[in-house]
């Protein structure tokens, strides 16, 4: 069935309705567009043909590399390892900001240069050792069937499914999506919906939603990375918001990950952000009850390491990428006290390091 789906890249898509004036809507996600014949939603990749919505880049990627687990970032999903990532071209949010532009803004087919069956996916990831396979650089939502049929594949080779998303998802395909996925980060811009709504061009809310989803009805390990903009969402009283909300709704073991902004896109008049702007949000989640709270995006060995939350000792060292001290046992615990560390590891960590492999599609036959 794949690999029929490859032969033609337009596919067939199942949450949509006719309105009443002949346009389709498209109900993946919580734009709702409302498209006529032959014309894309604003993710680019779905389109109205023939009165019915359609994905139109099945099968093919903008690229492939090997990439360690910690960049997505996930700190507790099988430190050390490899995992193959990639993405397509669209998005289903506006960001101003965005830090994949050049990707997700795309509106050129050519972008989509690399093509594979999810089954060729699957197959190279084992063939070059990859524990894990990752939907990333633009969101997997707007290539929710390719996304599902890759992980399926995945699972039948033993490979973690993982999804770099942000959120903007409704309920029925979400419930469809991560019942294939093993682990997500989920990109919680800010904690305002001025901010959701004036540089995303999106609402909070769904968000939200999403997120409790993931906590209270699925299994998936998930981690939270909100980007810091200075003069936006950088603020003390909003990260505090955001902690206590993550540690009432969500419980005190979801990872936050604080990441530095660079000027990028629509918003290249905006200075980086300081680093101790991240290490004084660390401070406040750490503070507000978050038992582990990170730095990204700058050179913070403190910042980027795992502590135990009971005793404070040096659980998982790490050094940008590079892990340099492992203090489990081989169930997950801490080895000076004995806490489990939540999260979803093994006796020993991997070896990748902070490498980064490009992958091309059409060398492996």
């Amino acid at each position: 069935m794949t690999n029929d789906r490859l032969a033609n890249t337009v596919v067939p898509t199942k949450y949509w309705h006719i309105l009443d004036d002949g346009r389709v809507q498209c109900d993946l996600c919580p734009r709702f567009c409302k498209l006529h014949e032959d014309q894309r939603g604003l993710c680019f990749v779905r389109a109205n043909q023939h009165n019915a919505i359609v994905l139109t880049t099945y099968g093919r990627s903008s690229g492939y590399c090997i990439d360690p687990i910690e960049k997505k970032p996930l700190n507790h999903f099988l430190p050390g390892t490899p995992v193959l990532s990639f993405g397509t071209a669209g998005c289903n949010l506006a960001c101003k900001f965005c830090q994949n532009w050049d990707i997700s803004k795309s509106r050129e087919i050519d972008t989509l240069a690399d093509a594979a069956s999810p089954e060729k996916i699957a197959r190279v990831a084992a063939e070059l050792n990859c524990r894990s396979v990752a939907f990333t650089y633009n969101d997997p939502v707007i290539f929710h069937e390719y996304a599902i049929d890759v992980a399926q594949a995945c699972h039948e080779r033993g490979i973690k499914s993982v999804a770099v998303t942000a959120g903007y998802v409704t309920a029925e395909p979400r419930k469809e999506f991560y019942q294939y996925m093993d682990a997500a980060n989920v990109d919680l811009k800010a904690f305002t919906e001025d901010f959701y709504w004036k540089l995303t061009g999106a609402h909070l809310q769904p968000v939200l939603e999403t997120l409790e989803y993931l906590k209270h009805e699925t299994k998936v390990w998930f981690e939270i990375t909100t980007l810091l903009i200075p003069g936006h969402n950088d603020g003390s009283d909003e990260i505090e918001s955001l902690s206590k909300w993550v540690v009432e709704h969500l419980g005190p073991d979801v990872p936050l990950h604080f990441s530095a902004f660079h000027p990028d896109w629509k918003m290249l008049d905006v200075p980086p952000t300081p680093p101790a702007t991240l290490t004084r949000a660390r401070e406040i989640a750490l503070a507000n009850g978050v038992r582990y709270a990170y730095t990204g995006n700058v050179h913070d060995a403190k910042g980027e390491s795992t502590y135990c939350h009971k005793c404070g000792g040096l659980l998982i060292g790490r050094d940008w990428y590079v892990l340099s001290d492992w203090n489990l046992t081989a169930d997950g615990r801490c080895k000076a006290c004995g806490t489990p560390l939540a999260g979803v590891f093994e006796a020993q960590p991997g070896q990748w390091g902070a490498r980064r492999q490009v992958v091309h599609m059409t060398a492996h036959a």
